[in-house]
């Protein structure tokens, strides 16, 4: 997916989320009668304007990296007499608290309803089966074996791959004993099976939970058809082109892909002969393998192509189907399940158990979302759930200057009776600020260094 694509879908997914956590405020501001000024999608230069009846301001700004909603309030301005009681800090605490509240509840509610959207078109997924096993891995020491599917993780149920990878992903960065539930083709006996794990993977940058534990599953053996050329590779600057069929390299015949893999990594910087099936015609083409460090410092050989899969046998794909209540049902559950996992997650890095390279900023957002787009539109809604769970989850932080930080004064007023001094809320507003820029520089450095 080109550049411009890409960053179409990333203002879509920012738009459509900010949209809807600036709404939430919005929509419970008007219903305590607070008179809103202005709703607007995006910061600085206003580029889009228009008045409602209310004469509150609808905008569209030039920095799409957030929003806002500005009500009418004596702390900020004079108010004139006969709109007192329509400010915002004239109203009870209750009200402001579910003024404050309701961004972050407007997140969860449109994850509860992209997930419903997503469900009702059913769910498949490949059935988790272990192809090889890396020795001394985490998952030889439990005792796995290739040919088993793995039915559960610490007693969570696996049924697809994608759902493997999160349950592993909830173990990030962990220590104590990992669990496995898995049984043998064509037998309904399970078998149970442990290892230890010691702040696992704590120190990696965006850790591969299946890597990491060890685990290679099944997938379709790849043709020597290529499928994608990556842009700007070492193999689009050959000339080798999706539709390709590789027949050889340096003069050797190659059937399978992964042997053809295996050569190709090892012939990093060393020019190599690959000779390609075009339309009938053969063509060679000289290639110069891209040199690439792993996570170990070994350097390997990368020229950016991807080939074709064999079609996936129906009985390695898991297929649900769900009615518009279980659907629904099962948006709620996953909902639930991605909140505590963030949740978990933030207390993860806060704590150090696992990197904060792991942080990711716009760039990052941008080139998944683009990614998912080209997916399909139930991978893109996916990732927006995914997203607006996030947001909401990080606008409940009692920082200052988030939602969580006025909902924490709130709280305090709510107890004591009277609302936290005004010095002690500036002080809090700019230790707030400072460490939300700190959080989002860290963010847009780790993004940066990923390119």
């Amino acid at each position: 997916m080109d550049l411009i694509q890409t960053v179409i879908w990333a203002l879509v997914a920012l738009g459509v989320l900010v949209s809807f956590h600036e709404f939430g405020h919005f929509l419970v501001a008007r219903l305590f009668g607070v008179k809103v000024l202005r709703f607007s999608v995006g910061f600085g230069r206003r580029l889009i304007s228009r008045y409602d009846r209310h004469g509150t301001e609808f905008t569209l700004s030039a920095i799409p990296l957030g929003g806002y909603v500005k009500m009418l309030d004596e702390r900020e301005g004079p108010v004139a007499p006969n709109q007192v009681e329509q400010a915002f800090n004239r109203k009870s605490v209750w009200a402001r608290i579910a003024i404050a509240a309701a961004g972050p509840v407007a997140n969860f509610l449109l994850a509860i309803v992209l997930f419903w959207v997503v469900f009702m078109g059913g769910a498949a997924g490949p059935v988790p089966i272990v192809q090889a096993v890396k020795p001394g891995s985490i998952a030889e020491a439990a005792g796995l074996e290739p040919g088993q599917e793995i039915i559960a993780v610490d007693g969570e149920a696996t049924p697809t791959r994608q759902a493997l990878n999160w349950r592993l992903a909830n173990r990030l960065g962990d220590s104590g004993v990992i669990e496995f539930s898995v049984r043998y083709p064509d037998s309904n006996l399970e078998y149970h099976a442990a290892a230890d794990i010691d702040r696992w993977l704590s120190g990696q940058e965006v850790p591969d939970p299946l890597v990491g534990v060890g685990l290679e599953l099944w997938t379709p053996p790849a043709s020597m058809t290529l499928y994608r050329v990556v842009e700007g590779s070492a193999a689009s600057t050959a000339g080798l082109r999706a539709g390709d069929k590789i027949v050889g390299t340096d003069s050797q015949a190659f059937s399978d892909w992964e042997d053809w893999s295996r050569y190709v990594r090892a012939h990093a910087g060393i020019p190599i002969q690959v000779e390609v099936e075009r339309q009938g015609e053969r063509l060679t083409l000289p290639v110069t393998p891209a040199e690439v460090a792993l996570d170990s410092g070994e350097l390997v050989g990368q020229i950016g192509v991807l080939p074709f899969s064999e079609p996936w046998p129906e009985d390695r794909i898991r297929v649900f189907h769900y009615g518009i209540g279980g659907a629904f049902y099962k948006g709620l559950q996953e909902t639930w399940d991605k909140t505590l996992f963030t949740l978990h997650s933030l207390k993860k890095l806060i704590f150090g158990q696992i990197s904060t390279k792991n942080l990711s900023g716009p760039i990052t957002i941008a080139k998944v979302a683009g990614t998912s787009a080209e997916a399909g539109w139930q991978s893109f809604l996916s990732l927006l759930a995914l997203l607006s769970i996030t947001l909401g989850v990080l606008n409940l932080l009692p920082i200052p200057v988030l939602d969580g930080g006025h909902l924490l004064y709130y709280g305090i007023e709510a107890i004591k009776g009277s609302p936290v001094s005004e010095r002690v809320q500036v002080i809090g507003m700019q230790v707030g600020m400072v460490l939300v820029l700190c959080i989002m520089g860290l963010a847009l450095y780790n993004d940066i260094l990923r390119l």
